[in-house]
């Protein structure tokens, strides 16, 4: 496909400028002003739109394609909160209003909204109060770890260490580093779970916390769960909760319940927000009581009149962790769908998540390795070491699916999987779109032992076909040079 500046055509127009209406500008100074041309295409209306327009479908999205990504979790995202987040009221809000409008009185609607997603997350999880203002998951985990480091802190507790199994998120052990602590990691056992033995060696009095994804990355519930809390717990260490994986508990677990005291929830993953290129990120940040006084500032509270406003006093407060009060269109979405789904309906989207996972790991079982053969949360995920012997990895076994119109899953994570295939469905996608992913899937598994070229030389309905990976990311050609259509 040509790009846009390839289509140009000297002396084209697809606009015309009435006349003028306001007085002629004073001229810019020369240093401002161009010395020759813009490298602008000059094109009909008719070509730009259609130029876009099959630009776009060549994109692939959620509303086109299934993402059975693992871990990311690529959900649809329904239309109606998209509605509710364009109203006037709340989109053409500026910023700057609840702190300047009397004490928030311009903007209770908004205020509302944070208050009350607030109260509604608390209730999910079984925490005690939210911090709405973290930009995405990653910065939730940062803020959550530095609330731990202002609670030692606070106690004149010196610790120096953050516990997180193998298989966890990058971003824990990322995230520890960065507030300062050094990290122990924990291997898996061959069960599948944190091997407890590794784990009992490091409760000192210098362990700060202790993180855990829950269920792990792996796609498995731990039941010794409440015993590696009480355990943290015994030795002064907090648990943090990476709620990556909370659309797996909902309404069956709370993680207050089992004995975390800090964590974050990705809204993009759990309550159907925009993810990566569809949309920013929010990643709210939950505590205990204990941790209540360390939260970020501002904080929004309800008066005695029932008005709302923000809350500046915090004199133990970790301070600004973000400006303004987090992305509050993402919040207003969340809202809107914990409320449309009510309780019964949160509860049966977990479930859902949980049988579509269990049925693709069920069906796809027979062709593919299963590290750990459990039943599983919201995720499964099987190894194609098995494929890997006739010289067709994961990596190509993505690159296939795309031929066949599905997104690949997570490819070569968890890092303890070799040739890691994670695959969840989510509870949006109807058992006919499972069952096609899955008859790809075992297409892919017999053409490997069949014809494993095949797979090798794909993807090939694509408009770009297999790419030197290494050259494409060592020396990337990023910029266009328009010189033959454009000469000075």
């Amino acid at each position: 496909m040509k790009l846009i500046f390839e289509k140009h055509k000297e002396g084209r127009r697809g606009f015309s400028y009435g006349d003028c209406d306001v007085g002629k500008a004073k001229p810019l100074a020369e240093k401002y002003c161009r010395k020759r041309q813009a490298h602008l295409a000059c094109l009909s209306e008719l070509d730009v739109i259609r130029h876009y327009t099959n630009l776009s479908r060549l994109n692939y999205s959620v509303d086109t394609n299934f993402y059975p990504l693992g871990s990311c979790t690529m959900k649809y995202n329904p239309k109606f909160c998209e509605q509710i987040a364009s109203l006037d009221g709340f989109s053409q809000l500026h910023p700057l209003l609840p702190q300047l409008s009397g004490g928030g009185m311009l903007a209770q609607g908004s205020l509302e909204v944070l208050y009350e997603s607030e109260k509604l997350l608390c209730e999910i999880t079984g925490m005690s109060a939210f911090t709405m203002q973290p930009l995405a998951g990653a910065h939730g985990e940062l803020t959550g770890v530095m609330l731990i480091a202002a609670y030692h802190k606070n106690k004149g507790s010196r610790r120096k260490y953050v516990i997180v199994p193998d298989s966890s998120h990058g971003t824990n052990p990322s995230s520890a580093a960065i507030a300062g602590y050094e990290v122990v990691v924990i291997p898996t056992g061959s069960d599948g779970y944190m091997d407890l033995v590794e784990y009992k060696k490091h409760l000192t009095e210098e362990l700060a916390a202790v993180m855990l994804t829950c269920p792990d990355t792996l796609g498995i519930f731990n039941p010794r769960i409440k015993e590696i809390a009480d355990l943290a717990h015994a030795c002064g260490a907090l648990m943090y909760y990476d709620g990556a994986n909370l659309n797996a508990m909902l309404g069956k677990c709370r993680p207050g319940d089992i004995g975390f005291d800090v964590m974050h929830i990705n809204l993009h993953k759990t309550f159907a927000t925009p993810h990566g290129g569809g949309g920013p990120g929010a990643g709210p940040v939950g505590v205990n009581e204990k941790l209540i006084e360390f939260l970020p500032i501002s904080r929004v509270i309800r008066r005695a009149d029932g008005t709302f406003a923000l809350d500046y006093h915090q004199p133990k407060s970790i301070g600004y962790i973000a400006p303004f009060y987090g992305n509050f269109g993402v919040i207003l979405k969340a809202y809107a769908y914990i409320l449309h789904l009510g309780r019964e309906g949160l509860i049966k989207a977990a479930e859902i998540a949980v049988l579509n996972a269990n049925y693709c790991q069920a069906k796809l079982k027979k062709y593919y390795d299963l590290p750990f053969n459990k039943t599983c949360m919201h995720e499964c995920v099987f190894s194609a070491s098995r494929q890997a012997k006739n010289g067709v990895h994961a990596l190509d076994i993505a690159k296939y699916l795309i031929d066949r119109g599905f997104h690949p899953p997570t490819i070569y994570f968890p890092l303890i999987v070799k040739e890691a295939l994670m695959i969840e469905p989510t509870e949006t996608e109807s058992k006919e779109t499972i069952d096609a992913f899955i008859e790809a899937m075992i297409e892919i598994a017999r053409l490997a032992e069949e014809n494993p070229s095949a797979v090798t030389a794909a993807p090939l309905r694509m408009p770009i076909k297999r790419l030197d990976e290494v050259r494409a990311a060592r020396q990337p050609d990023l910029n266009w040079k328009p010189l033959a259509l454009f000469p000075d």
